[in-house]
């Protein structure tokens, strides 16, 4: 079973994204983003089955919410460097999580 330390080992801040683009080489449908998580972390990439409610343009200087800790994963020659956290209604919708407000680049959620 999962401890309280166990959730606070993983690493969840809000960042803001930078540029996206469409990630045709993916095999799902993605968007291939550049989010800016502040002067501590700096910039980290990340690609995201969001198109079902995103577009590149939509998502461009929009808030997320990633872990930022969990290591690098290789999708199609891309190499994501977080997960961008979103609400899943269904198996392929996924609706991206941002705070109420908008707060700085870097700021923990716990």
């Amino acid at each position: 079973m999962p401890t309280p330390e166990d959730f606070f080992a993983i690493d969840i801040r809000v960042g803001t994204v930078i540029s996206a683009e469409p990630f045709p080489e993916a095999r799902k449908p993605s968007i291939k983003m550049e989010i800016d998580f502040g002067p501590e972390l700096g910039m980290r990439r990340s690609s995201a089955q969001v198109t079902t409610h995103y577009t590149p343009e939509t998502l461009r200087g929009r808030q997320v919410i990633a872990v930022v800790n969990i290591g690098e994963r290789r999708i199609a020659g891309f190499m994501s460097q977080c997960l961008v956290l979103g609400a899943m209604p269904s198996a392929t919708e996924v609706v991206l999580l941002s705070p109420a407000h908008a707060v700085a680049n870097g700021t923990r959620i716990g």
